[in-house]
């Protein structure tokens, strides 16, 4: 192992509330030293202790690398016509995730792993340097498993989603396909997941199903996250609280108990804004939630039918414009409360002990994220200390 620092930084954000008066923890004129896969100091250009390696900012930000902590990349297939259609004034339902399981299941293992890995390159050029995503596109048990194993070989946050949608086989007999999931695939599933979701929804599964699946998949050490309040008002939310999910994911659609039952939860909002932009629908409330105390994470939601895009900084930008959040806000929750829904704390801040995991950007400011949309600003890239870009 060697030791590195990037000096010369104009603003380095910590993600460290102690430094100043803003949760971001901003440090001028910084720098900081990894040494291995870890942050081991950080603070003032001037008083960066000697090391190994050095890399001089020349005055541009680092940021943390951002935590996507929700998306869907193990699947097979194109639905550019369905995007095609509904930007001519169709709307977006849930049935189009089994064109999605059709393509999926006839693709072979090699197929969908070359798929995973593009989109996993293409979200670290962004600066996406930890990644959630789920299975949810086979729905058999042999599927499922084979998806998570895939995804297991490239991420630690690998979720189990076979209760996406009802199987085309079990269209009607919902109730058989909750026995499966909660059953025969589960067990072929576990070994490869550290959580199980569900999607709540109307043309999904309800409150009781949900509930079903989710305490299923806890009894088998799996930690419960849920599809929650998309396209509809729902129990959703408040199934994620009761259950304490990590992360209660989309949140379009919300009560003031749903906000009140977040905010006293240690149950995250996870905002997807990439799937309204998508499907031109309602934008989530961040600065309600916000504003009511709730721990609020943005990501991408990447899949290839609601919101396919890969890049967290282009859903800060979203945010910003149309969701009522500040820039420091949205730069928060797509480092700190990505890490937050995962529930680490290893990752998504720039602190002594933190994995070294950081983003040199192209600009003085992370502001620059939402101020210059669509501009490709990710100058560099180090994951685990080791430079990837």
């Amino acid at each position: 192992m060697s030791s590195t620092a990037i000096v010369n930084i104009a603003t380095l954000v910590t993600n460290d509330p102690s430094l100043g008066d803003s949760p971001l923890g901003p440090v001028r004129d910084a720098a900081v030293v990894m040494d291995g896969d870890r942050i081991v100091w950080t603070g003032e250009t001037s008083k960066a202790p000697a090391t190994d390696n050095r890399v001089d900012a020349e005055g541009r930000a680092v940021i943390p690398g951002f935590v996507d902590s929700h998306s869907h990349l193990v699947f097979a297939g194109d639905r550019t016509d369905e995007f095609n259609a509904r930007m001519s004034g169709r709307p977006y339902s849930a049935g189009g995730i089994r064109t999605t399981v059709a393509a999926t299941r006839a693709a072979s293992d090699a197929e969908l792993e070359a798929n995973l890995t593009r989109l996993l390159t293409e979200a670290l050029r962004q600066g996406t340097t930890t990644l959630e995503t789920k299975s949810g596109y086979g729905l058999t048990a042999e599927d499922e498993a084979r998806a998570l194993r895939l995804a297991a070989r490239h991420t630690d946050e690998v979720t189990y989603l076979g209760a996406h949608v009802v199987a085309p086989e079990y269209a009607d007999d919902p109730a058989g396909y909750v026995a499966l999931v909660t059953g025969a695939m589960l067990d072929a599933c576990a070994p490869h997941a550290r959580w199980i979701d569900v999607f709540c929804e109307k043309g999904a599964f309800d409150g009781d199903q949900a509930r079903a699946v989710l305490t299923a998949g806890r009894a088998k050490g799996l930690h419960p996250r849920v599809h929650a309040n998309q396209l509809s008002h729902g129990p959703g939310v408040q199934l994620a609280v009761e259950l304490d999910a990590a992360s209660a994911d989309h949140c379009t659609h919300l009560t003031d108990p749903d906000v009140d039952a977040l905010a006293n939860s240690r149950t995250v909002a996870t905002l997807l804004p990439g799937a309204e932009f998508s499907t031109r629908a309602e934008w989530p409330d961040a600065r309600r939630l916000l504003d009511a105390g709730v721990t609020v994470a943005l990501s991408t939601d990447c899949n290839p039918g609601s919101s396919f895009t890969s890049s967290v900084p282009f859903c800060v930008a979203l945010a910003v414009r149309d969701m009522g959040m500040t820039p420091d806000e949205a730069l928060w929750s797509a480092t700190a409360g990505g890490a937050a829904a995962l529930r680490r704390t290893d990752i998504g801040r720039l602190t002594p002990g933190a994995r070294a995991d950081l983003v040199l950007l192209d600009a003085p400011s992370h502001v620059h994220l939402a101020y210059r949309p669509g501009v490709p600003l990710v100058g560099g890239v180090w994951r685990r200390g080791v430079r990837v870009l």
